[in-house]
């Protein structure tokens, strides 16, 4: 299953340009929690301090991870696309603090022994984990206090839980399914808490002005209080 994941995400790195040069306040990094340029909250929502530690899942081409480590943080992040994570080494070569992994999300939090400070998910794979098997284990690698969000798309009406998402591999090729996980904001905060998380927050951010009506569905929670199993 990883195989066929790992080629349906190189197709969609394949259709991704790099993340411009520099954003509209000509900043060349900055974290980016929403589908739209220049929009919503940036790394304040992590809570993070200088030295700290984060977790990037579904990293992509590792624009937030890099950003994070230009403040000073120690970023980690995982991705499934060798060619996503090839596009991430091209870009920021040079950022010292950024370590980047080829793989499953769920499979690297329950091989690492290290503790983070924040995890998060923008539109990776938070978003394709079933959040049963996803919650727990990202709590138990949170330090207690430490943060976990993650952004992805509103629901559809009506269409809640687990749905598919068709990946184009090619004009020959049938499209990859992949499942996500779709919830009401409500619903996202009961799941959370259920899970031991505390101060949780789910909303929309609304788009910017203009004709595009999807917000970006944002979620947010604090570790418990319960002790990491993994160690700093």
């Amino acid at each position: 299953m990883s195989d066929a994941r790992s080629a349906a995400w190189d197709e969609y790195a394949r259709t991704k340009p790099q993340r411009r040069t520099t954003n509209a306040r000509g900043e060349s990094t900055w974290f980016n929690w929403t589908q739209y340029a220049d929009h919503g909250p940036g790394a304040e929502v992590l809570a993070l301090k200088p030295g700290g530690t984060a977790l990037d899942l579904g990293c992509g081409a590792g624009g937030n991870a890099a950003h994070l480590a230009g403040l000073g943080m120690r970023a980690v992040g995982i991705d499934l696309s060798p060619k996503q994570l090839a596009k991430a080494r091209a870009r920021w070569p040079d950022v010292e603090g950024m370590e980047l992994h080829q793989g499953d999300a769920l499979a690297y939090l329950g091989e690492t022994r290290m503790a983070f400070d924040a995890i998060y998910s923008v539109f990776g794979a938070g978003w394709f984990s079933d959040p049963g098997l996803l919650l727990p284990i990202v709590h138990a690698n949170l330090k207690p206090g430490g943060v976990f969000a993650m952004s992805q798309r509103p629901p559809v009406e009506g269409c809640y839980g687990c749905q598919a998402s068709y990946i184009p591999r090619g004009p020959d090729e049938d499209p990859a399914v992949v499942k996500r996980w779709d919830y009401e904001p409500e619903v996202w905060a009961l799941i959370l808490k259920e899970h031991g998380y505390a101060d949780v927050s789910a909303s929309v951010i609304a788009p910017p002005p203009g004709t595009r009506r999807t917000g970006t569905l944002l979620i947010r929670g604090v570790q418990g209080g319960q002790e990491s199993v993994a160690s700093a």
